[in-house]
Formats: C-alpha cells, structure tokens, sequence
C-alpha cells in the first residue's frame, strides 16, 4: 500500500501545485508538472455573506435556487467549466435568471452557516460533504434540499440538460437518471468492448464471500461521445491498462434491462441500478471495495491522470487512511515527479 507523507496532509493543493510547477527540471531527474490552470469564476456570481438559510430565502423570493460551486486554485477542470460553459450565452442567461451562484473555496477559511444553523469553513464543509473532485457542483431547492449534485465537470451539452433539470423542478417528478436517458433518445449502438470486461451473467454479489480484487462497475451507453473519449484516448494508455487489469471490471448498458446481481446481493436490472445509484452522466464508473462497499465513483468529465489516480486510490485502498482524494493525488503526483515521471494533470 502506497503511505502518504504525514506532511503532505497538511499542505494545500495550491502549494503542491506551485512545488511541482518548480520542481521539473533535467538537471534535477524529477518529472515535470504541467496541466495546471487558474480560473476566475465570472462577475454575476453572488457576493455571499455565507448564511445558506438566508441565500435560499433572498433566492426563492426571486424565483430562483442557490448553486454552490466547489472549485480550487489550479484546477484544469474548473478552467475549462469557466471558460467553456460559462462563456456560452445560453447557459449564462439560464444561470443568471433561475440560479443564485456561490463560490466556494474546498481549501478555503471563511465561515459557512448551513441550512441546519450548523457552522463550518470552506475546507470543512467540503469535507463533511465528501468533495471530491473540483469542480462540485450541488443545487439547493427552495427548502435547502439538494436537488442535484454533479460531482466534476459536465460538457456545455450534457451542463445544459442539468440546467434545465434544476430550472425546471425536474426533480419533483423524475430522476437524473430517467430525465438524463429520455434526453438520450433511443438510438441504438454497441458499446467499447475491451478484453478485461467480465462477460454476462453479471453475478457481482460479494457481501457474503469477499472478493479477490475490487470492483469497476463501467455504466455507459451507444452512441456516446464521452464513452468513445474515455475508450479511445484513455483506456489505450499503457499506465492505464496496468492499473483497470488489477480489478473485475463489468461494463453495463445506463438504460438496458441487463440483469444483474449487484455486489450487495439484490437481484435488479442495469437500468434500475443506475437510476438508484442517482447516475445521469455517461460513461459513469462505480468502484466497490472486495466486501462489496461503494468507495469511489467517477460521473463526471475526468481525463487520464485523474482516472489513473482513481484506480489507483481504490487499489491501494488508500482511502482508508487518506479520505480526501484530492490531498491523495497532490502526494501521487509528488511522488511520480520524485521517480522522474512527467505529470500533466490535464492531458490524454
């Protein structure tokens, strides 16, 4: 099992960045760290005073909900969110008339007052909400409910189909799951095949035996761009292949009625599992522990260092110890900078 240095707990991602940034260099051996970006969320955002109760008051009396979005210094993906989604007219006139957006630092200091009257930090609330991926992006409805997560970057076509889910209180008469599958259409396809995909019957139960390894639930769908993405440029990497060949790993149709044992012993079908585990976004992938545990997920847009980083989190069980998967990642990337290892936390 791979040890995080105690230090690095308590080093900030901003100042692991700027360490690696620096560190990269021939005459050192040290790999080279690149793929890291800073990013401004837009002026319409609100200047929060931070009460939730009180911004979900001001909001419904406008007629609109609260957007709490998680972001941090250097992440790539928060960029891209900022500069890609929140750049196009459309999805910026739905924001700015049916969401009130707050900023939220997962690092940062400034005091949090929950719903609940309950107060925190930044950084505290984020890990007491278990964010794990930057950016995080959790609609409250009028009542201070969460009427939709989306746990990482959302592509501009797949962010507009959230949005109106949330606009519209989508959520009070369908799932992410079935509202995300209508919009799928019924276009029929063939899934990515790869050779270490365990074939049907989908027997995944092990809460009464263990397993030898974990397990890789792979939920997608035909056709699917972002599948092809993660097949194709992905999936081919050799560090990769090294780390997914560690684990069963099962692929499943999002909207198929593919029968299917799920590793806590219910008998279901791959549709139904999807709409339970509240999966909206393809490809999705669900990682259980050897007992059967949900303990990690990814349902979002990630590229390969993040999803190398995934596996690796898992395999190692290194959540046991280290929770917070991004402190994780700053100590990986270290320590492959360490052995010589180029990182680009944002490249294929």
């Amino acid at each position: 099992m791979i040890r995080i240095n105690r230090w690095l707990i308590h080093v900030p991602v901003l100042l692991m960045v700027s360490l690696l940034a620096g560190n990269g260099t021939a005459d050192s051996g040290k790999g080279t760290f690149t793929g890291a970006e800073t990013s401004e969320h837009p002026a319409w955002f609100k200047e929060s005073f931070l009460d939730f109760e009180e911004d979900v008051q001001e909001a419904a009396s406008r007629n609109k909900r609260v957007m709490l979005y998680f972001h941090q210094e250097g992440c790539p993906y928060c960029s891209k969110l900022v500069k890609d989604n929140f750049n196009q007219a459309d999805i910026v006139e739905t924001m700015q008339a049916s969401l009130e957006s707050i900023a939220i630092n997962m690092w940062g200091d400034r005091e949090i007052v929950t719903i609940e009257g309950k107060t925190y930090t930044e950084k505290t609330l984020a890990a007491a909400l278990r964010v794990h991926y930057t950016p995080t992006l959790i609609f409250l409805d009028e009542q201070g409910k969460v009427a939709l997560r989306l746990n990482g970057y959302y592509p501009p076509d797949e962010f507009r189909l959230a949005l109106a889910y949330v606009a519209g209180h989508k959520e009070t008469g369908i799932s992410f799951h079935d509202y995300m599958a209508e919009r799928a259409g019924s276009a029929s396809g063939k899934l990515n095949p790869e050779p270490f995909f365990l074939p049907p019957p989908h027997a995944l139960a092990r809460n009464v035996v263990p397993a030898d390894r974990p397990l890789a639930v792979f939920f997608e769908q035909a056709p699917c761009a972002n599948c092809d993405i993660l097949h194709e440029k992905i999936l081919v990497d050799p560090t990769t292949r090294k780390l997914v060949k560690q684990f069963e790993n099962v692929q499943l149709d999002l909207h198929a009625d593919t029968p299917v044992l799920t590793p806590g012993g219910a008998k279901t079908t791959a549709r139904d599992w999807a709409r339970e585990l509240g999966l909206g976004y393809a490809p999705s992938i669900v990682f259980f522990d050897k007992q059967g545990k949900e303990v990690m997920r990814i349902d979002a847009f990630l590229k390969t260092f993040h999803v190398q980083s995934v596996f690796d989190y898992v395999l190692q069980e290194a959540y046991v110890e280290e929770p917070s998967f991004q402190r994780y990642i700053s100590a990986r990337a270290e320590r492959l900078a360490e052995e010589g290892i180029d990182v680009d936390i944002f490249g294929y």
